[in-house]
């Protein structure tokens, strides 16, 4: 999950694969079949996922589902081969980072929704466009603020809480670091994925209102900027000192060794066994909060035959109680649900105690910017910049009047 949730790009290079075809068995008002590809089963929750078949179909007999399940570095390729083939599924998976391209391409039929007020408002409220749904969220990750509850203690210092700010946080990371001890206090990868955030935090926006040039080079932006980059060498290890390798930042903290983490939720299986205590937060904020949260859902074709038992069964999948019980069981990501006491199995399943938090970071979140084209090269340039001041070889003002200029040239 955390690869392909994080990465939120857009196709990606693979063999070139045909997705199941649209059925021509007859008009929505006798027994269809309808083609569902995903890749958000494969790699282990394929039987989960039948489950779910399984279900919708018992509770609708004249509707059959077929699946057909592809690697997440495969689907990419397949599903634009398909598109462009004009023999795209009924319903099939995107990412966030493509639905706007797919809907102002016209690839997405409309979606009436049965119960709107099922779903997380701000999840929802991402697959529409002029206030019309194309797409429904199916899942959701997002980030939160890890913390050593021992180190905390030890320091006589108060937990992170939901009202933390910028100032809070680095206060505590400054009063917890220990360098010759080889312990830190803070730990937020300065990387393109924390910027956007950052940034929504200070009050800036990464992208103009069209999405055709930036709009982080502002006050805004220098300060989220140096937000980042100054904790380097300060509260965090530096990259020759490690910061900014693979799992850097899970293991420092699982050794116990560092005080907070900024990280999304999809790791705390590897803080499970650890000898200290550990929880959760709210990301804090400087002018306001705002949350990264990362999102799969489920689009209907626009060519669909289908297109009434297609929403039925994309509602059914991301919305049902079956579909809740399956994934809070199995641990397969967050249903995008509204009603917590559904949920209260996920809150009361043990470390970390604050599993709220999870829910509470949707109440204002900060989506991935994506533009058209050069979502790539606009993601890997932002971070080579931010690396740059990081090392000290640029300025943090000479790294965002670079990346603009490249970036504007990648996506114009």
């Amino acid at each position: 999950m955390k690869h392909h949730l994080l990465a939120g790009v857009g196709v990606v290079a693979a063999a070139g694969l045909i997705l199941a075809g649209c059925s021509a068995d007859g008009g929505d008002s006798g027994p269809v079949t309808i083609t569902y590809t995903n890749f958000i089963s494969n790699g282990g929750n394929e039987d989960n996922l039948q489950t779910i078949v399984d279900a919708f179909e018992a509770e609708n007999p004249d509707i059959t589902v077929e699946v057909t399940t592809l690697p997440y570095g495969d689907y990419g390729t397949a599903l634009q081969t398909d598109l462009a083939a004009g023999t795209v599924s009924d319903v099939f998976d995107i990412e966030y980072a493509n639905y706007r391209q797919f809907q102002a391409d016209g690839v997405l039929a409309p979606i009436t929704v049965a119960d709107p007020g099922a779903y997380r408002p701000s999840l929802l409220e991402a697959y529409q466009t002029d206030g019309t749904q194309y797409a429904l969220p199916s899942s959701f990750s997002d980030v939160v603020l890890y913390y050593n509850k021992d180190l905390f203690d030890a320091a006589g210092l108060d937990y992170p809480s939901s009202d933390w700010t910028w100032a809070d946080e680095k206060k505590a990371a400054e009063a917890l670091t220990d360098q010759a001890a080889g312990v830190w206090g803070d730990h937020q990868p300065v990387s393109f994925y924390e910027y956007y955030k950052a940034l929504a935090q200070n009050g800036g926006q990464f992208l103009t209102d069209d999405g055709t040039a930036v709009a982080f080079n502002t006050p805004e932006g220098v300060e989220a900027a140096q937000w980042l980059v100054g904790k380097s060498g300060t509260v965090m290890p530096t990259i020759e000192q490690g910061q900014g390798t693979a799992d850097f930042d899970t293991n420092l903290f699982k050794d116990g060794k560092l005080a907070m983490l900024h990280s999304g939720i999809w790791v705390f299986g590897a803080f499970a066994d650890v000898p200290f205590g550990w929880d959760i937060a709210v990301e804090p904020g400087n002018t306001t909060q705002a949350s990264a949260v990362f999102s799969n859902a489920v689009g209907v074709s626009a060519t669909s035959e289908h297109q009434e038992a297609a929403a039925k069964w994309a509602e059914f999948l991301t919305s049902s109680e079956t579909m809740v019980n399956v994934r809070l069981d199995s641990g397969w990501e967050l249903p995008p649900i509204s009603d917590e006491a559904k949920l209260s199995t996920y809150l009361d399943k043990g470390a970390p105690d604050n599993r709220q938090a999870v829910f509470d970071s949707l109440d204002a979140i900060a989506l991935p910017p994506v533009v058209a084209k050069g979502q790539t090269e606009m993601q890997d340039i932002m971070s080579e910049e931010l690396v740059e001041a990081q090392a000290g070889r640029k300025t943090v003002q000479e790294a965002l009047d670079s990346a603009e200029q490249r970036i504007n040239a990648a996506i114009g």
